[in-house]
């Protein structure tokens, strides 16, 4: 935004001079590193597609959907982060209370804190008043459904809530009758960033680890570790939501793709065809490997 227009050129300043040194690759060319500001620029650059590889687009949902529906050059990134706690049935309570505060009151503005607490309705009446207390001396605003509101009072639920990111100290609550329904609501409703199961039940914990379609879901733990360093990726350059290549916190090694490399002595694939076709040898490398010659068994 504009208030951070100083800083950023301050940065951009800092990184030119950085990598104009004399470690920095030889054939790294002039101006590889563009400050962008202006919108016309953006929309130039999306017309890049025969320079610009990726595009990492961060801000808001509605600048990220623009630059993905605006560009024919691939977009990692995601929308919004409508993340999800389920205290499950076989929960311990204490703990499903601690992960719940922390995933919404922690830091309630980034894209990882929860916005959405399913409960089995074998708990709710003990657990709904734990979190309640714990919610109300950190002024969190609860809406519920009306089973949650049957055991604690607060603010009715819209169907609007149920795929709201708040990114504040708002919470909707909705009591489920099963994992299953717990798993439909996250599917049907969350936006694949992180969802997180509370529950003492390994087989319950799998079925929902596996069910869930979210870049990152977690066991007994709460929304807040989606992140990159946390991950131990480094520093964290993007979150994505898709399916293709990288998902989940991306640091460097997740902007990397392949390029191979191959050998050869005149080989051809005739070789390897027919009757008397020479076998495939698919053996791992030992150590560190650098180009050399293909034998006979390739």
């Amino acid at each position: 935004g504009s208030e951070a227009s100083h800083s950023n050129r301050v940065l951009f300043d800092l990184v030119r001079e950085a990598t104009g040194g004399a470690d920095a690759p030889a054939d790294l060319p002039d101006g590889w590193a563009q400050l962008v500001e202006a919108r016309a620029d953006v929309n130039a650059m999306l017309d890049l597609d025969d320079s610009i590889d990726l595009l990492m687009p961060r801000g808001s949902s509605e600048f990220v959907r623009y630059i993905q529906d605006n560009t024919s050059i691939p977009v990692l990134g995601h929308t919004e982060g409508v993340c999800h706690v389920y205290v499950d049935e076989a929960a311990d309570l204490s703990m499903a209370t601690d992960v719940a505060y922390d995933a919404k009151v922690q830091y309630p503005a980034v894209c990882n804190a929860v916005e959405t607490l399913l409960v089995h309705e074998d708990v709710a009446g003990d657990f709904l008043p734990r979190i309640a207390e714990r919610y109300r001396e950190a002024d969190v605003e609860m809406r519920g459904d009306e089973a949650s509101r049957g055991v604690v009072s607060m603010e009715a639920a819209t169907d609007d809530d149920w795929s709201t990111e708040y990114g504040d100290l708002v919470v909707s609550i909705r009591v489920v009758d099963s994992l299953r329904s717990a798993v439909d609501h996250v599917n049907e409703y969350g936006s694949k960033h992180t969802d997180s199961i509370v529950t003492a039940d390994a087989d319950a914990a799998s079925a929902f680890m596996r069910g869930v379609d979210s870049a990152s879901v977690f066991h007994n733990a709460s929304t807040r570790f989606a992140d990159g360093y946390r991950f131990g990726l480094g520093a964290e350059v993007g979150i994505s939501t898709g399916k293709i290549h990288a998902r989940g916190p991306v640091g460097l090694d997740g902007l990397t793709t392949y390029k191979y490399l191959l050998e050869g002595d005149g080989h051809v694939v005739a070789s390897y065809a027919g009757d008397d076709a020479k076998p495939f040898l698919h053996e791992a490398f030992e150590g560190e490997w650098t180009p050399g010659h293909l034998s006979d068994e390739l």
